[in-house]
């Protein structure tokens, strides 16, 4: 009976998410816009884009610059952090990308110490050029790549997994847990000996302007934004939100819940409960100040934020 009434409940929630009359966080620094002109000007020297994006958001958020200015090369697209992913619709994906004029698609994990599939990469584009004109760098016999993609996708550890691949190194290039890490596009780092190859690596560059309020929630949520400017409070309950809609509960048994929860606030005072995130605030009364111990919901929005982007709410896709 408690089976049926919690199935009953979780048919009566939210089946579209309110976003209470918000704009679309526009966040397209200086560094971004001198990135996107840096990139321009280099195009004459590469022989291949290789654009990485999150496997969770398949087709959210992929910048269409890229596709106006960069698509006069052969074009990659390496779909990163796949051990987040839920990779049962992998086939799905690729059939629509393919609708759309992308052919060449890779699924990669680039902070696995050895992933198969990053070994793939190189194979794969060697392919690509053959079946391509160089034009002016028909007589170069090293080649030339350019990483693309938005903040904090995975551009840097691809680098980083291909040279552990290949060439048997440490990292060259520095990665982070949040957008922004790269700010300017480097020298030729290189990757591979035979063939001799190089990859230019470039800051993340999101859209000067976001398509939709669902596109940029789900970028937020990837961590391609900074949290403060969309806010972890929002970014927790469309968490919420996405979580139920793909009748993933996993929640529910991480936090202790009895049940699935449609309401973030519920959610988020049982996250602060068990993980003893409180604070102390004083209440004003009759008969003076006392201190009272309240949940600290943003310090239990950040854990369940940190939790989905660790994959440990389950693999997901949210396209």
């Amino acid at each position: 009976m408690k089976l049926y009434r919690s199935l009953c409940d979780v048919a009566k929630f939210r089946s579209t998410f309110d976003f209470g009359g918000r704009e679309v966080a526009h966040w397209f620094p200086g560094h971004m816009a001198k990135g996107l002109k840096q990139m321009r000007a280099s195009l004459k020297g590469v022989d291949c884009i290789i654009e990485i994006h999150d496997a969770r958001i398949p087709f959210s958020g992929r910048n269409p610059v890229f596709q106006e200015t960069l698509d006069v090369k052969p074009h990659l697209l390496v779909l990163n952090k796949m051990d987040l992913a839920d990779l049962s619709k992998k086939q799905r994906i690729l059939k629509e990308l393919g609708r759309s004029g992308m052919k060449n698609v890779l699924f990669t994990d680039c902070l696995k110490q050895r992933d198969e599939n990053v070994a793939k990469v190189v194979p794969t584009v060697l392919e690509m050029l053959t079946n391509s004109n160089r034009f002016h760098r028909e007589e170069n016999h090293n080649y030339c790549l350019m990483v693309i993609g938005v903040p904090n996708v995975g551009k840097s550890s691809l680098i980083n997994s291909l040279r552990r691949t290949h060439l048997k190194k440490g990292r060259a290039s520095r990665v982070g847990g949040e957008p922004g890490i790269t700010r300017a596009v480097l020298t030729r780092i290189q990757v591979c000996e035979r063939p001799i190859m190089y990859l230019l690596d470039t800051p993340g560059v999101l859209p000067p302007k976001i398509e939709s309020l669902e596109t940029g929630m789900k970028l937020a949520l990837c961590g391609t934004i900074l949290d403060h400017l969309v806010g972890e409070d929002v970014i927790a309950d469309y968490l919420l939100y996405s979580l139920n809609r793909l009748k993933n509960f996993s929640y529910v048994e991480r936090y202790n819940l009895e049940e699935p929860n449609d309401n973030i606030q519920h959610v988020l005072k049982h996250i602060a409960v068990k993980l003893k995130k409180t604070q102390r605030v004083k209440a004003l009364t009759g008969v003076g100040n006392i201190n009272v111990i309240v949940p600290n919901y943003p310090a239990a929005a950040y854990d369940f934020i940190r939790a989905f982007r660790k994959g440990e709410l389950g693999q997901v896709i949210l396209d």
